[in-house]
């Protein structure tokens, strides 16, 4: 296995390079691995973030993404209250056509090289079988099986789903009032395994759901389970009529392009790094949609995560007992955190997202290093 960390200088030349602490690129020959690994900042404590694996155009197209991504979780764990650091990976590669346990193992070494350093989890592309392949080879992984109680571990999408759906809900008490949820029409963009369980719980209370997905498997199957369901063809989904749009897709939705397209009041869904642009978040604000920022809304999984992270190493830095019930209270105070946000935002006129930002800066940027968490 071949690993070299890149240089600064080389890092310099990408505009998502935010003084990372480190980027790792690692070739294993062997199994046909290809990766790099992104850690931003660890003033809160060891990098945590998802492994993802997809099939990007280039190396230079990976590199922007670990350090777009890693340095989102600096803010995301910070926003969500963890003693954790930011990190992300990111594997070159058709999941569907290269992914096999020995690439995955190998990534687990990859990991491993960094002592702690980073702990990685399933992301898109990867799954809890990809996990277990990696704790073969390292410890700082999590999203493995639960221990059979139901208590803490396994996959967090459903966790990150309740957190989605727990931030609509204060989305649209702040745009409508008491008793948003009524009547509501939320448009669904993606099925995956978070977007699928925020159908649930959206249909579960009654809301009315057009949804959209480029599988045709998936959406007959939402059709099935959730009758009243609307479909849509993908490039529609952004003029549809309806209060909240909720892209759960890949990122970069929100754009020059489909934005001028859109008549929603709210935006509020689950992929990171909604935005192209930071431009993208002002255009919203000129049509009057209320942006939920992304790494605040889907912090739920990464909650999960640590708590089965800190349950494993047998460390505990919260006041309360490492349970499952403490962990869903923790994702159920992302409403709170909104609100903070739309407050922050109201009062010193500036977006929701560059009050997130505040928000995060203000817990991680003038912390000193952690260790030994």
């Amino acid at each position: 296995m071949n690993i070299q960390d890149l240089r600064a200088d080389e890092l310099a030349a990408f505009a998502d390079y935010d003084g990372h602490e480190r980027v790792r690129r690692i070739e294993d020959p062997e199994t046909g691995l290809l990766a790099f690994i992104g850690v931003h900042n660890r003033n809160l404590g060891p990098a945590l973030g998802g492994c993802r694996m997809l099939p990007y155009e280039s190396e230079a197209a990976a590199i922007r993404d670990v350090l777009r991504l890693s340095r989102g979780m600096t803010y995301k764990n910070a926003l969500a209250g963890l003693p954790l650091g930011g990190g992300k990976s990111v594997i070159i590669g058709d999941p569907f056509k290269i992914k096999n346990e020995a690439l995955m193992t190998a990534m687990g070494r990859a990991v491993n090289s960094l002592k702690g350093d980073y702990i990685t989890a399933e992301d898109s592309g990867t799954g809890e079988r990809d996990m277990i392949a990696m704790a073969k080879e390292t410890e700082y992984v999590v999203g493995l099986p639960g221990d059979g109680t139901g208590d803490l571990g396994g996959n967090p999408s459903p966790i990150t789903a309740w957190g989605v759906y727990s931030g609509i809900r204060a989305a649209t008490r702040h745009r409508y009032g008491a008793n948003a949820m009524i009547g509501l029409k939320v448009a669904v963009q993606g099925l995956g395994a978070v977007g699928y369980d925020l159908c649930r719980y959206l249909y579960e209370e009654g809301v009315e759901l057009v949804v959209t997905d480029v599988r045709q498997a998936v959406l007959e199957q939402i059709c099935a389970e959730m009758p009243d369901v609307h479909v849509m063809q993908p490039e529609n989904i952004f003029s549809v009529d309806a209060n909240v749009f909720a892209p759960c897709a890949l990122g970069a939705q929100l754009n020059e392009n489909t934005i001028p397209q859109m008549n929603f009041d709210i935006v509020a869904g689950a992929a990171n790094n909604q935005l192209a642009t930071s431009q993208d978040e002002d255009r919203l604000t000129q049509k009057n949609i209320l942006y939920v920022p992304d790494y605040a809304i889907n912090a739920g999984g990464v909650i999960a995560v640590a708590y089965e992270y800190f349950r494993r190493i047998d460390t505990n830095p919260f006041p309360y007992a490492l349970t499952r019930d403490a962990m869903i209270a923790h994702v159920g105070r992302i409403e709170q955190t909104i609100e903070k946000i739309f407050l922050l935002a109201e009062q010193q006129n500036i977006t929701t997202g560059r009050a997130a930002d505040r928000l995060a800066e203000s817990i991680f940027l003038h912390r000193q290093r952690v260790s030994g968490i």
